[in-house]
């Protein structure tokens, strides 16, 4: 009979997990109409609960999740310094396609309750 609790208690948590990482994925589509805080809001959370789903396959959206912000925000920082140079723009519309191309791919691999694949 505890076993049965104890199990049941390991999937709530990976559902709240998983409700998490959605609101992550949330978070970070929310940043083309809100000027980028939902990225950092979202990025502080997966940094904040990130020892709860080591283990777990979460753990690679969490990952997932991360390195996009670090990808996007370097992205977004090459594209404003080099915008007087006629680059910036390009390079700031391929860190945008690139930003929905791993929410898109996290989200539903998430969707789908598996992990996401490296690349």
């Amino acid at each position: 009979m505890n076993d049965i609790s104890t199990e049941q208690k390991e999937t709530e948590k990976l559902q709240t997990l998983k409700k998490l990482a959605a609101t992550v994925y949330l978070c970070q589509a929310l940043t083309f109409m809100l000027a980028g805080f939902p990225l950092l809001l979202g990025v502080a959370i997966n940094f904040y609960k990130r020892n709860e789903v080591q283990g777990t396959w979460l753990e690679s959206h969490f990952n997932w999740q991360i390195k996009t912000v670090w990808i996007t925000l370097a992205g977004f920082a090459v594209s404003t310094l080099t915008l007087e140079m006629g680059v910036g723009f390009f390079i700031l519309i391929a860190t945008i396609v690139f930003l929905v191309y791993r929410i898109t791919i996290g989200w539903f691999a998430l969707n789908d309750d598996k992990p996401v694949k490296k690349w």
